[in-house]
């Protein structure tokens, strides 16, 4: 088994900065929503060190702090992030074959969209020194950004403590906005969600079904819907993602 490479963690520490400066801004917010909503600053902080997982983490979090029930927050969380399954799956192809099992795993834990981007622009075979080095650096901004969040929450009047929430809402729709300006099969997405999540929230039919379980339904039809109205071509995808790679190099 290859030794553990200094220069190859070098070059993972170099590439993930850029990742862990944006991630401090979020995670900042995150650490705000949370204390504010009730939670305790070391629980806001260990949150974000287990999780790493964006939004997944402030749908979750803010469930919690709902009441929802164990089910709702865990197939809301599931199905918020099952798009790193694919992305683990993709990047097992590219792993150094003589990587074990616990060090898969620990590569596993940091995969998140911006990381998956950059390891896939990579060159070669991926190796667990380059890939922890590109992790840990996010890792730390994200939990940082939480903890300092966090205890900014505490020394602010209650007032505007409580007034942060709003930039959760502000932080998705900045989210939300850039690709649906570019695509317009992700803007009628965006609005079909929104218009199944308004159905299923404003009709009395519908009013039983909590708020976890709302997105939950939105994101699969959503999806599905999408899914059957823009089918992707192969060809031209995978023309563009050479394109990319050649652009990198």
């Amino acid at each position: 088994m290859k030794s553990f490479n200094k220069k190859e963690f070098r070059h993972g520490l170099k590439r993930g900065l850029p990742i862990a400066m944006g991630y401090l801004p979020v995670s900042f917010t995150f650490g705000l929503m949370a204390v504010s909503g009730g939670l305790p600053i070391w629980m806001a902080v260990f949150i974000s060190l287990s999780n790493l997982t964006s939004a997944g983490q402030f749908a979750g979090t803010n469930l919690i702090l709902m009441g929802a029930g164990f089910l709702e927050i865990t197939m809301t969380t599931f199905i918020i992030n099952i798009r790193y399954m694919l992305m683990s799956l993709s990047l097992t192809q590219r792993l150094d074959k003589a990587m074990s099992l616990p060090k898969r795993m620990m590569v596993a834990f940091g995969v998140t969209d911006e990381i998956f981007s950059v390891a896939s622009m990579e060159q070669g075979t991926l190796t667990f020194s380059f890939l922890i080095g590109l992790i840990i650096g996010p890792l730390i901004g994200w939990t940082s950004g939480t903890f300092l969040g966090a205890l900014i929450c505490t020394s602010l009047p209650e007032s505007l403590s409580s007034a942060m929430g709003i930039a959760l809402y502000a932080m998705f729709i900045a989210i939300i906005i850039p690709p649906a300006k570019k695509s317009r099969p992700v803007t009628i997405i965006i609005l079909l969600c929104v218009g199944i999540t308004g159905i299923l929230k404003y009709l009395p039919l519908f009013r039983a079904i909590s708020s976890g379980f709302r997105v939950i339904i939105a994101s699969i039809l959503g999806a599905g819907m999408g899914a059957w109205l823009f089918p992707i071509d192969q060809d031209v995808e995978k023309n563009n993602k050479q394109e990319g790679v050649n652009q990198c190099n």
